[in-house]
């Protein structure tokens, strides 16, 4: 088995062909959205190959350290994974095939007007583990 990373972008990815913004959606069609994520996400559940999946705010802030005794610096002059990145799902699957298929099906999550989205997801193999050495 092998884990990919499936990351839904809010930019910085090809449009959708359904590109309409979800504040934009009606409360229906964001529920129904919702569902196909977790309905795809239980699929997934019961075949073994479903590991994790979270949504996420436009909320966040990088960070990083500017040395010992100093705070760290937040922010910067380049766009921010709170702008780009939506949420994720890994998956754990026996091929890179599968894993395309699944990617192509969550692609398909119904948006505005009930019409599958097909928005570009971001598919990302993991580092393989490494084997412990022993001497």
């Amino acid at each position: 088995m092998a884990k990919y990373l499936l990351l839904k972008h809010y930019r910085g990815a090809p449009a959708a062909v359904n590109d309409v913004p979800m504040d934009q959606w009606t409360p229906e069609e964001v529920t129904a959205h919702v569902r196909y994520m977790e309905d795809f996400a239980a699929r997934l559940r019961s075949t073994g190959e479903y590991v994790d999946s979270q949504a996420l705010t436009t909320q966040g802030t990088f960070v990083r350290s500017d040395g010992e005794g100093r705070p760290p610096v937040t922010d910067g002059p380049f766009a921010e994974t709170k702008d780009l990145i939506a949420g994720w799902m890994i998956i754990d699957v026996d091929t890179y095939d599968r894993a395309l298929e699944l990617a192509g099906e969550l692609s398909a999550a119904p948006g505005a007007g009930g019409v599958p989205v097909q928005e570009w997801l971001e598919l990302r193999p993991f580092y393989a583990e490494l084997p412990t050495v022993t001497e």
